[in-house]
Order: C-alpha cells, then structure tokens, then sequence
C-alpha cells in the first residue's frame, strides 16, 4: 500500500469511529420531550395554558412521566435506551378535560397538545350558574417616605509635628517620608435615622498636607465612617450632613384583570403584597385574599414567576360560576 493510500485509510478510519463514537455518546444520553398543553377552543384567546396535567410517555421499552406547570409547560425525561424516530404514545390527563392519547415519535421537536373540556361553554349562560362579576384585584405596596428631623455638624482636629521623619514608623505621608497622624471618628444619626448628603472638609491649618483615607456609610445609613491623614501641623476638619427619619406605610392598590372565556387574567409587580380579588358573587360583593395557596371556591388559580420577580395570574371559573 502506498504513503498516499495508508493516509487516506487513516483518515477515513478515524472519521468512522468519530460517527460511531457520537452515535453510542447519543444512544447513551436520555432524551428530553418538552412541550406545553392548551385548552382546546377555535378562539385563540380562549386557548388557555393548563396546569397540573399528567403527562405519560409510553414506548415499548420503557415510559417516562411529568406534570404541567402553571405555564402549561412540561419537560419529560424519556429511559435511557429510547431515541429519536422511535414511535411514542403522549397520554395527558386532567380533572375536567378529556383524556388524549397521542401518536408520535420522539424527537426534539416542541409538542403542543390541546385538551377538550368535558363542558363546553355555550353561548346561552346557565341560570343556575352563579354570577362572578365586577372583579378587580386589590394588592399592596411598600411606600417609604423621609421627614427632614435636622442636621448634624462636628468639627474634629487632627493633631500632628510637621517635617517629622517618618523613620519607617507608620502612619506616614503618602511615600514615606513624614510622619503623619491618622484621626478616625465615626459619627451617629440616631435611633432611626439615616444620613443624607455627607461631606467632609479641612477648614483650618495646613490643609494641603492631608488626605481622606476612608468615608463611608454603614448598611443602615445610621453611622458614617470617615478617617483623615495628615503629615504637617494640626488641621481642623467638619462633618456636615442632613439627618432624616425613614417611615414606610403600605400602600393599597388597585388593577382591573383581563376576561377570556372563563379564564381571568392578570400580573403584580414583585413587590406586590397580599393579592386579593374583590368581585360579586351570585350579587354580593366579597374580598377573596388569594394566599399562599391560590385557593378561591369559585375558580382555580395558578401562578407563574416572570424573569423579572413580577407575577402572573390565571384563574379559570369552576363548574356553577359565570362571569358576566
């Protein structure tokens, strides 16, 4: 065999074991199926996000099982051993819809299922469902406001000799050659206080000759640290700063949700406190405070966190409630 052939066997080897190698590394790792199930309605608007569907995965070598989110999202790890292009049967499951079995095969593709409700609205509303009208979603905020209470004023000295040697004995000049004298003061607003505007400046003596090393606020804003260095005669500095008193208050806040079908929707900011729906049912206005657990009897809630820590509501009507 030629130089030019053994190269070329080579390469050829190599890029053969490279396929098989990626075919066995893909074999090896599960496959994921992600998707997302809607309520099944002609109005897209209608197509609401289910939550807490089952979602069952099955393939004649193994099943895999999941749960939507609030988002209708799901993310289903099928058994190691199944791959893509094999058949697969989607099962969704959920109280109120029609169960849906679904024939596919796997593959990285999104799946969206929509699921039937077992009672579909009609046009003509029930006279015996209860009214749910007027809703509106009450939440409160926190609001800080600063009363001006005064000002704070201290004068401090920082005594020193200059053209004194520094010898090697700190503190010293900035390079080394004087000696200087450092004066820290750490300075209070009070119980509840806070600074604002701080400043500190030499007023009197050789002023040239001396440095600011530190000036800071504590986290509260309650103290501020501040260290002076100077390496020739006594200077005097100030402190000057306005002292406010912090009072935060709730404030309570009011947003009107969107209606699609049975489905109300609506978002609070991340600051949002203590979320309530406020609405008439059956013609008597009652607050609703929705808690941790989302509960209301008249409809089923979710929610699902935005990037940004705001929040998004959905709740959809239970059966004997109408929204009009």
């Amino acid at each position: 065999m030629t130089k030019g052939k053994k190269i070329t066997a080579c390469i050829v080897a190599g890029v053969i074991a490279a396929a098989l190698a990626i075919v066995f590394a893909n074999r090896r790792l599960p496959v994921t199926l992600r998707g997302s199930v809607l309520r099944q309605d002609v109005d897209v608007n209608k197509q609401l996000p289910l939550a807490d569907v089952e979602i069952t995965a099955i393939n004649g070598l193994g099943s895999g099982k999941a749960k939507s989110d609030a988002s209708g999202f799901f993310s289903l790890t099928l058994p190691k051993g199944l791959r893509r292009r094999q058949p697969v049967v989607l099962q969704f499951r959920r109280k109120d819809y029609k169960s849906l079995d679904w024939d596919d095969y796997i593959s990285d593709k999104l799946y969206v299922a929509r699921m039937i409700p077992l009672h579909q609205e009609t046009i003509a509303e029930s006279h015996t469902d209860a009214a749910v009208s007027n809703p509106r979603i009450r939440y409160s905020v926190k609001s800080t406001a600063e009363a001006n209470i005064g000002s704070a004023v201290k004068v401090f000295q920082v005594a020193n000799k200059g053209n004194t040697p520094c010898d090697n004995h700190p503190p010293c000049a900035p390079g080394g050659k004087w000696k200087a004298t450092v004066n820290t003061q750490s300075i209070d607003a009070g119980v509840g206080n806070e600074f604002r505007n701080a400043r500190v400046s030499c007023i009197a003596g050789p002023c040239a000759f001396t440095k600011i090393d530190l000036e800071n606020f504590t986290a509260e804003r309650r103290h501020f640290n501040v260290s002076v260095r100077n390496w020739s005669d006594t200077t005097t500095f100030i402190f000057e700063a306005e002292v406010v008193h912090p009072m935060t208050s709730d404030l309570v806040r009011e947003t009107y949700p969107v209606i699609f079908g049975r489905a109300l929707n609506f978002s609070l900011p991340a600051s949002a406190e203590g979320p309530s729906i406020e609405a008439e049912v059956g013609g008597e206005a009652i607050v609703f405070p929705l808690g941790p657990s989302l509960f209301l009897r008249w409809a089923d809630c979710h929610m699902s966190p935005d990037r940004d820590q705001s929040r998004n509501y959905r709740c959809e009507l239970k059966r004997g409630y109408q929204f009009r």
